[in-house]
């Protein structure tokens, strides 16, 4: 079996060629930071366009990166939601147009389903497992019990991590995007110590995340210390960021894991998965998390935990597996939570980050 996939759902436009023998013949992604550095975040509108204006050249270099045509292709997958409405659309009425014209099966893939199956796409991980789900958008804690198949232990009550690094990031006068930025000063630091941070929700019951009160901790940092902030001051104040943020992803996994084993006895990896999943020092701390108990850990490659059409492909594959296809008039979904189930998470702004998905 053989896939084309496509991924719209941020500032990444991508189209990947995979195999259900878990080959990636083709994975090309062309990034729009160009395009949303001047205005220190995504701006919605603009990735739209970008993604209309190159995804039919990024199909074509995919296809001819793979060394195949359209009579190979056995189904296209596409990211039909969660995400940026426009370029979401954009993605799937693409994947249509080639599936119709094709007679072709059309799969639309839960973006964050493609980050929850990427690492049985590159290390074969069996089910049931612990997801830490991770991104600008999203953070989340999840048993994967199968394709399609998620319980919800803990979700952010404020803020995504990823959303965290960022507004840091800009606190701190190092710029978009936040996470690489912040961890290449942090990197830098001669004084890791030096600042006292708060760390949310650790040592409270449930696997939930909080990240407010950590950005606001640094923000009255930055007010006393005076900007713009030293080289040294910024890399002191990254390090002391990163390492909270490592710690507590360390506490509300650790009550996850435990969680976890009541549910199967047997036992299972713990996954992390997302764009923050490639940030070193996190990895890291959850490796001497899973070593201490006694569980596999298992972090994709750094260009896969980023957003990717390899994944949706991927994912598109599973659910055609158990023959599981999406009609034409599909309609795609600015949110999709993996868990319908599980209950909203109610935030500072009265709806949390557990209900963006």
């Amino acid at each position: 079996m053989i896939v084309l996939g496509i991924e719209t759902s941020c500032d990444e436009t991508a189209a990947a060629i995979v195999t259900d023998a878990r080959e990636i013949r083709a994975d090309v992604v062309l990034s729009q930071l160009d395009d949303h550095t001047p205005y220190g975040g995504v701006v919605p509108e603009i990735a739209a366009r970008a993604h209309l204006e190159h995804l039919d050249g990024l199909i074509r270099r995919a296809m001819a990166e793979s060394g195949l045509g359209f009579a190979d292709i056995d189904a296209v997958a596409a990211t039909g939601g969660p995400g940026l409405i426009g370029g979401v659309i954009v993605g799937v009425m693409t994947a249509k147009a080639i599936a119709a014209a094709r007679g072709l099966p059309f799969v639309a893939v839960n973006h964050l389903e493609g980050h929850a199956l990427t690492a049985r796409l590159t290390d074969d991980v069996p089910f049931p497992y612990l997801l830490l789900l991770v991104s600008g958008g999203h953070c989340q804690l999840l048993v994967v019990e199968g394709v399609g198949q998620y319980r919800r232990l803990g979700t952010t009550i404020d803020d995504a991590v990823g959303e965290a690094f960022d507004k840091t990031a800009k606190l701190l006068g190092l710029g978009y995007p936040g996470g690489p930025l912040l961890e290449k000063a942090a990197a830098l630091a001669t004084n890791p110590g030096r600042f006292d941070l708060p760390r949310p929700m650790v040592g409270r019951p449930g696997c939930d995340f909080s990240f407010s009160g950590l950005k606001t901790a640094v923000r009255r940092h930055v007010e006393e210390l005076g900007t713009p902030l030293s080289a040294e001051d910024q890399a002191d104040l990254a390090a002391a960021f990163q390492t909270t943020v490592a710690e507590v992803m360390a506490d509300r996994c650790a009550r996850a894991m435990r969680q976890f084993k009541e549910m199967h006895p047997q036992g299972g990896a713990l996954v992390v998965a997302g764009g923050v999943a490639a940030n070193k020092t996190l990895r890291a701390r959850l490796q001497k998390l899973a070593d201490r108990e006694g569980m596999p850990f298992v972090a994709p490659p750094l260009r896969l935990c980023t957003d990717n059409a390899a994944m949706i492909a991927w994912a598109g594959i599973e659910r055609l597996r158990l023959g599981q296809t999406d009609p034409l008039d599909f309609a795609p979904r600015p949110r999709w939570p993996l868990d319908p189930s599980a209950k909203p998470a109610i935030g500072k702004a009265g709806v949390g980050s557990g209900v963006k998905a």
